[in-house]
């Protein structure tokens, strides 16, 4: 960092500039930079590090609340059948080497070969400084723009700059299709109302990225802008901050306290497994092999054989069923940890749902036969619908794994399988599988039955990751941030209290206090909002892209009036209650709100859920975002051939990079529990063989 530093400040004496730059806390994001340096003088930047696959690499930047569309930003640059993405946190570090919340303009003199085209908002030329980082968070420099336009075309980065102010804003139309109507004017008292019911959302947090326009920028700016996840410098691995981890933990007690319900008991087995142990089962490694990861030093020295890192604990928790199950009385043997993997995927990394480490729990038993291990199956699946259901409000769908799709080595594979309406895309929720014999041969677990005989065991095994999170994230969210059930939010009501000038903040903050402890007696996750420093509007927007079900405003003529205003996260709906009532009212709130966002998440899948019998329907469907329910002949092969054609169909010729994590292939999702009738003589949608079940499909994560 140090000779980063001396680079920029020997570029600056040699063009005899001489910015001003100031030292505060690290700031990962523009609300930070803005509370930190907000005292001197200058304009705040915001800057976008984008890729498109046609036209290679940008810097934009802009003024700090300049909401940037990307088709705008694509027209303006006259980048013909442009797909501008921002560019991932890897790319970010090998073409400018700086960190998010670091990036500048300044970043270009890392940009050697010049392949970063830089841009800029035309209305910072006209500042008398702009403020941006010198590579590093903890540093702010302010810049003339015209001393900032010569150190960038001294190395060879010469701005292209495009006017915002050119784009046409769309014009909003009612249902009827006439111009709408212009908006009345406010009036003084909305203007001066102190208890902030009209407060204007003055902040710079929000999200620049649609949920509907550009699903997976809008998704990484959703869970880092609210705190849940933050980057580690190892490709694909992430931070998983208090705001997610408590979900998690939400998850654990309540699947925990479910499982040991049915006997399964918990312990925990090493993180490293030997290549011999690892390799007992052929079958299932090798759906693996490519994702180990393998320690081979100590130190400086070789280690005499390598180590593998776990990917799944099958091959390291099986040899101990082989010693620990002797007689038919070891059985059922119900055991179950929670723990991390690590599988170093070489597909595009999302968090949540995509990464090199993740955390789940994994179950594993062993059974007389197969009626009681299939019974654990399905009991296990239900409970994972009801982690999704009762706790995240995402709908699932129940099913069976075609063969093709099923756990490498297993008898068969249960699923769920959720719907994220936005994307597009189905994604795995769980699984549990029925392992039949197969591992009690290879690892040799066997038992004595009741007649003196050996006999080998039916096992089970099934997992739940965090993934789950990224899924309620990706179903619930919107352009405004995070939308989280109450049963699993950190905070499910947030009270904000509004000053005003003709009455004594303290004494507002202590009537908070009072409904701060009559929700948190009736066993509310309640907190207080009572910072000065920051404005109503920027604590509304605070908490609103955190996702906190229940916002509660509290302002003189509340506080005289004994009385509180309520505003639901999930669709912006406002009541005023008394303060007697605060706890029953919240309490039935955040009831109904959970129940409306299944209801509504429901809905949503529903309307995207079709049914096709003939081919030629079949991808038009997959571009309509549906889930495309068919008679299939269940054939491993023209199941690889409709991946194949439903590919080539849908990319028109274009090219799929090898590492995509979510092709526009159309995948099986499951072979749903719930069939619809089948009658005799259905013929598969695309073999035109005898159809023998009815398959769930998908694009699918």
């Amino acid at each position: 960092m140090a000779e980063e530093n001396e680079k920029l400040s020997s570029l600056f004496a040699e063009l005899k500039i001489n910015p001003k730059t100031s030292s505060h806390e690290a700031a990962f994001t523009v609300e930070e930079q803005a509370q930190f340096v907000g005292s001197i003088p200058g304009t705040l930047t915001k800057n976008l590090f984008l890729r498109d696959k046609k036209h290679g690499l940008f810097l934009l930047t802009v003024l700090a609340d300049r909401d940037v569309n990307m088709k705008d930003f694509a027209s303006l640059m006259n980048l013909s059948g442009a797909n501008v993405r921002f560019g991932d946190e890897d790319l970010l570090k090998e073409k400018l080497a700086v960190i998010r919340g670091a990036v500048s303009p300044f970043a270009l003199v890392n940009d050697s070969a010049a392949e970063v085209k830089f841009v800029i908002d035309k209305a910072l030329l006209d500042a008398e400084l702009i403020n941006i980082h010198p590579l590093r968070n903890d540093r702010t420099t302010s810049i003339p723009p015209a001393d900032l336009v010569a150190f960038l075309e001294h190395i060879n980065h010469k701005p292209t700059v495009i006017d915002f102010s050119a784009v046409k804003p769309a014009e909003a139309k009612p249902a009827g299709g006439k111009p709408a109507a212009k908006a009345a004017k406010p009036t003084k008292e909305a203007d001066a109302d102190t208890d902030g019911k009209n407060v204007k959302k003055e902040t710079l947090l929000g999200l620049s990225a649609k949920k509907e326009d550009d699903f997976a920028n809008w998704y990484t700016q959703a869970i880092t802008m609210s705190e849940m996840i933050d980057y580690s410098d190892i490709s694909g691995c992430y931070v998983l901050r208090p705001w997610s981890y408590f979900i998690w933990e939400t998850i654990q007690q309540y699947f925990d306290a479910e499982i040991k319900k049915l006997g399964v008991k918990n312990a925990y087995f090493p993180l490293f497994v030997s290549e011999r142990a690892l390799m007992t089962e052929k079958d299932h490694i090798e759906g693996f092999a490519p994702e180990v990861a393998w320690v081979t030093k100590c130190g400086k020295n070789d280690l005499a054989e390598p180590i593998a890192i776990r990917p799944t604990s099958e091959t390291i928790m099986y040899p101990f069923f082989a010693k620990w199950i002797r007689s038919h009385r070891d059985l059922p043997m119900e055991l179950n940890q929670w723990s991390n993997v690590v599988r170093w995927e070489f597909k595009d990394a999302t968090p949540f749902l995509r990464s090199r480490e993740f955390l789940w729990q994994e179950g594993h038993t062993a059974h007389v036969d197969y009626e009681n291990a299939q019974q654990r199956v399905r009991s296990i699946l239900d409970l994972y619908a009801l982690v999704y259901e009762y706790l995240l409000a995402v709908p699932v769908v129940k099913g069976q794994k075609t063969e093709a799709e099923k756990f490498a080595g297993a008898h068969h594979t249960t699923t769920v399988e959720a719907y994220i309406n936005g994307s597009g895309r189905a994604i795995q929720g769980a699984t549990s599988h029925n392992l039949g014999q197969n591992f009690g041969k290879m690892f040799k677990i066997n038992f004595e039955d009741e007649k003196g005989e050996k006999q080998i065991p039916w096992q089970t095994s099934w997992g739940l990751t965090t993934r789950a999170i990224g899924v309620a994230v990706m179903v619930h969210g919107d352009n405004k941030g995070l939308v989280l059930p109450p049963r699993v939010a950190p905070v499910q009501a947030i009270i904000c209290p509004i000053a005003a000038k003709d009455m004594d903040y303290r004494e507002l903050v202590r009537y908070c206090d009072e409904i701060h402890s009559e929700l948190k007696k009736a066993g509310i996750r309640v907190d207080v909002d009572d910072r000065q420093n920051y404005t109503p509007g920027w604590k509304f927007n605070h908490w609103e892209q955190k996702g906190v079900p229940v916002r509660i405003e509290v302002g003189p003529r509340d506080f005289a009036n004994k009385q509180m205003r309520l505003v639901r996260r999930d669709n912006g709906e406002k009541s005023d209650i008394a303060f007697t009532d605060a706890a029953s009212v919240v309490a039935a709130l955040l009831e109904t709100i959970q129940d409306s966002l299944l209801a509504a998440a429901r809905r949503g899948r529903d309307e995207k859920m079709v049914t096709v019998t003939k081919w030629e329907d079949f991808v038009p469907a997959l571009e309509k975002q549906c889930l495309v329910m068919t008679p299939f002949c269940d054939d491993r092969e023209w199941e690889e051939k409709v991946k194949v054609m439903s590919r080539e169909e849908g990319l028109k010729g274009q090219q799929e990079s090898a590492t995509v994590a979510t092709s526009v292939a159309a995948k099986t999702l499951c072979k749903p529990f719930d069939q619809p009738p089948l009658p005799e003589g259905t013929k598969c949608f695309v073999s035109g063989l005898p159809a023998t079940t009815w398959v769930l499909w998908g694009r699918s994560y």
